[in-house]
């Protein structure tokens, strides 16, 4: 049961994705050959007009093939006959459905669990913070001068900056006045420093349909904003190799936490809502992960693509199609092999780490 759920949850993230580039090409009148979610083998297929929609064995991927995607055609259906900005729309539509594939499931998240607001309940004695004057009931607005909507910001930020430095940290007191004082957080017994400082309790229910979608916009920008931290601690060393996890691994992760709600739920009806809670979350962090990890500017992801785009915007000429392809090959060819280095990664952390 628990396989089912997380292959549902890359389908869904996958799906979103892939019908973003065909919702848009077919607005363009652009001919797609093939829809298909998942790679590998077809389990199942049917064709309607000229495109072949396929379920393929893998849940890893998925794909929106066009007609003179990748050759040059003389139909004026095809992808390459079109115009420079029609073909930025479809190969932009991808990653920009992900982000309102993780809006829509943030308003939905939203309303089933609240937020974490980002309030302070619980205040060290010994700790920076209760000595830089924060105490229980301050709400922090600001920490390093970035604004804060939910207590993850906080943590996180303590996470992926150097934490031995003093911080500035803005809150507003019960009786409604601001105050900012620095924080000079205390290195604990693991090594790790600390603000001592922690939030306890439920999550705050939003208060009419406004600020649910406010709160929306919130959670999906935290998502980006994590990315892109993840991404700046990869490439300047700040993450280990086992805390790099491909679709293996974030199955793993998924089906942990599946048995940790099935555990701590009391009725089957709180199991179901829960493990739909997490499924949810699952999909906009997963979903924001695809729009950004396509956005890059590397061959045969849809970032090295628009970048191709746009030089030939700048320079109002096309660039040969072999030379894009060959690039594209060898983009193509070099994450394979990424992929082929995380899938191992994965196998090593879940099976025997």
């Amino acid at each position: 049961m628990n396989i089912i759920l997380i292959i549902l949850v890359f389908g869904i993230v996958v799906f979103f994705h892939e019908f973003g580039h065909f919702i848009v090409a077919k607005a363009n009148h652009i001919a797609v050959t093939e829809f298909s979610i998942g790679m590998g083998p077809a389990i199942f297929s049917f064709k309607k007009k000229e495109t072949k929609y396929s379920l393929r064995i893998l849940p890893i991927g998925g794909y929106c093939m066009m007609l003179g995607e990748n050759e040059d055609s003389d139909d004026e259906n095809s992808f390459s006959n079109k115009s420079v900005l029609a073909r930025i729309l479809v190969i932009a539509a991808g990653p920009f459905f992900n982000f309102i594939l993780a809006l829509i499931f943030s308003v939905i998240l939203i309303i089933g669990c609240g937020y974490d607001e980002a309030k302070v309940s619980e205040v060290s004695e010994t700790g920076a913070a209760y000595e830089a004057g924060i105490e229980a009931g301050d709400t922090i607005l600001e920490i390093g001068g970035k604004k804060v909507h939910f207590f993850r910001e906080v943590q996180i930020y303590m996470m992926v900056n150097d934490s031995s430095k003093p911080v500035d940290i803005v809150v507003k007191k019960a009786d409604g006045t601001i105050k900012k004082v620095t924080v000079s957080p205390k290195q604990a017994d693991d090594g790790n420093y600390y603000l001592g400082i922690s939030r306890q309790g439920y999550n705050v229910a939003t208060k009419g349909a406004g600020e649910t979608i406010k709160y929306a916009f919130y959670e999906t920008k935290y998502w980006v904003d994590a990315t892109f931290s993840s991404l700046r601690m990869i490439f300047t060393g700040g993450v280990k190799s086992g805390d790099i996890m491909g679709p293996v691994g974030v199955g793993g992760a998924f089906n942990d936490i599946i048995e940790e709600v099935k555990e701590e739920s009391h009725t089957f009806k709180e199991t179901v809502i829960n493990i739909i809670l997490n499924m949810i979350n699952w999909c906009i962090l997963l979903s924001v992960n695809l729009g950004i990890m396509n956005l890059l500017p590397v061959p045969a992801l849809d970032g090295g693509r628009l970048l191709f785009l746009f030089i030939e915007a700048i320079r109002r000429k096309k660039i040969p199609q072999e030379k894009e392809a060959f690039v594209n090959m060898i983009g193509f060819a070099l994450l394979m092999v990424l992929m082929v280095l995380v899938f191992f990664n994965d196998i090593k952390n879940v099976f025997f780490s």
